[in-house]
């Protein structure tokens, strides 16, 4: 008797939930989500920085690209991603990680590029967990963000 695999469905309650987290960290971030090339830098222990650019500013929609731009690390290990978010319905999305653009909702596994079942899903939670580690990070040590054009 063969089994079959049961094909992975994105639980859109979790992916939503995690997508508002992500719009209202990036905000508690970014006090001017409005103004079009203005930069925060995050400097953390002198180690690590950490650069959110405002990319495209619309009525409905922000732009935004978030990466590492310093540390002990190669440059191709360094993460890096687009971020829209959507300010009619409060929720921030990742575009693009890592120079991988339109990430897929659900993807069979095995596959040729090697992604996850569920890529889509881990790729916000991490952009969740990088937010959350900003945020804490400036809260210890002022001043850490620094706007600049």
């Amino acid at each position: 008797m063969t089994k079959l695999k049961k094909k992975y469905v994105p639980h859109l309650p979790s992916i939503l939930a995690l997508c508002e987290r992500n719009y209202y960290a990036l905000l508690r971030l970014l006090p001017d989500c409005d103004s079009v090339d203005l930069s925060y830098t995050f400097e953390i222990n002198g180690q690590l920085t950490y650069k959110i650019t405002i990319i495209e500013s619309t009525r409905y929609t922000s732009t935004v690209q978030m990466s590492q731009i310093a540390g002990n690390t190669p440059a191709f290990l360094r993460p890096a991603m687009l971020i829209r978010l959507y300010h009619d319905a409060k929720v921030a999305e990742v575009l693009e990680i890592q120079r991988v653009k339109r990430l897929q909702p659900s993807y069979e596994y095995p596959n040729i590029k090697m992604h996850q079942r569920n890529e889509k899903f881990m790729t916000n939670l991490f952009l969740a967990e990088w937010l959350d580690f900003c945020f804490n990070q400036k809260n210890q040590k002022q001043p850490v963000s620094v706007p600049s054009k």
